[in-house]
């Protein structure tokens, strides 16, 4: 399995963050070996895959080189920078450090990407790193952005719901329940990042960023021994593909409308979200949790932008005992 050594000192410098990039990395994935994770996810796909293939015919150069950069086992680290860890930046931003990188170590890059020789004529080639960027940017504005503000708030919600796990179980915990089956706190200050059998790394006094993304995908990432990324499928969807059942005694006492927002906040969600899923109006919904919030069964948070709404202990009490 691979593994990373962890100290206190990475661990208390460690952080989650929103990446647009990574995002569009994920979205990248999701295009080119499409296999929907949830049917928001499928509609996703239906819309846009046929112009991401089309994209890609009309040039073979770029179509060769995003196959080899997705390898089976590892992507070419080129393409899947680390975030710099101080704060959001934008797409633009961050797709620089692909442009920029050096086209003779995306070349070595591609060649451990694909476990072999790197194929003409992408070996000769010296525009690798802009060929990469312009086909990111292109999903970026394509696919990515339109839905962006609701990935956002996605995003920001895992974020904050898997902060306060931390708080609750600790370190080992949070862990655990990143990415069941690839993530895994092994004790002694080592962290199991993949099933992969590659040699360990440290990561100790490094910054190490947990990166969620809506897509069903995930990797690591790092940037000499300064940055280190672990990207996982966050525990929102686009869609709510099955809307939780709101219990009929739980109904008789709040008011079915409030208890459908109530039901709802298991993890956290911001106002446009709630509207988007209950189907009611903003000044229902901000009524509805007003008194949820008076009556100490929710609570709420920012995170970027947005304001989230999440259960309390006395409202996770009140939805399990009736559910």
């Amino acid at each position: 399995m691979g593994w990373w050594q962890i100290d206190a000192d990475a661990l208390a410098k460690s952080r989650f963050m929103v990446s647009p990039l990574a995002e569009t990395i994920a979205a990248l994935m999701a295009l080119d070996r499409p296999a929907a994770a949830d049917p928001g996810e499928r509609i996703w796909l239906g819309a846009h895959l046929s112009r991401y293939r089309a994209r890609l015919a009309h040039d073979p150069i770029d179509a060769l080189l995003v196959r080899a950069a997705l390898g089976h086992t590892w992507n070419a680290d080129f393409l899947t920078p680390p975030p710099l860890g101080c704060g959001e930046q934008s797409f633009e931003e961050e797709v620089a450090a692909v442009r920029d990188a050096d086209p003779a170590t995306a070349v070595a890059d591609l060649a451990l990407s694909l476990a072999g020789p790197v194929p003409e004529p992408l070996r000769s080639a010296v525009d690798l790193p802009e060929r990469m960027a312009a086909v990111l940017t292109w999903v970026w504005r394509e696919t990515v952005l339109p839905t962006w503000p609701r990935r956002r708030r996605i995003l920001e919600a895992d974020v904050v719901a898997r902060t306060a796990r931390l708080s609750q179980g600790g370190w080992a915990g949070a862990l655990d329940e990143l990415c069941p089956g690839r993530l895994s706190w092994l004790g002694d200050g080592r962290l199991q990042v993949n099933a992969r059998d590659y040699p360990p790394r440290s990561a100790e006094g490094g910054l190490l960023l947990f990166v969620p993304v809506t897509p069903g995908r995930g990797w690591v990432s790092w940037e000499g021994a300064e940055r280190f990324a672990i990207v996982y499928p966050c525990s929102g969807t686009l869609a709510e593909p099955d809307a939780p059942v709101v219990p009929e005694a739980l109904g008789v006492l709040l008011g079915t409308a409030r208890a459908g927002v109530l039901v709802r906040l298991e993890s956290p969600k911001s106002t446009s979200q709630l509207v988007a899923l209950t189907g009611q109006g903003l000044g229902s919904v901000g009524r509805h949790l007003k008194v949820l919030l008076d009556a100490r069964l929710v609570r709420r948070r920012r995170s970027g932008r947005s304001v989230l709404y999440y259960w309390t202990e006395a409202g996770e009490t009140l939805v399990r005992a009736q559910s």
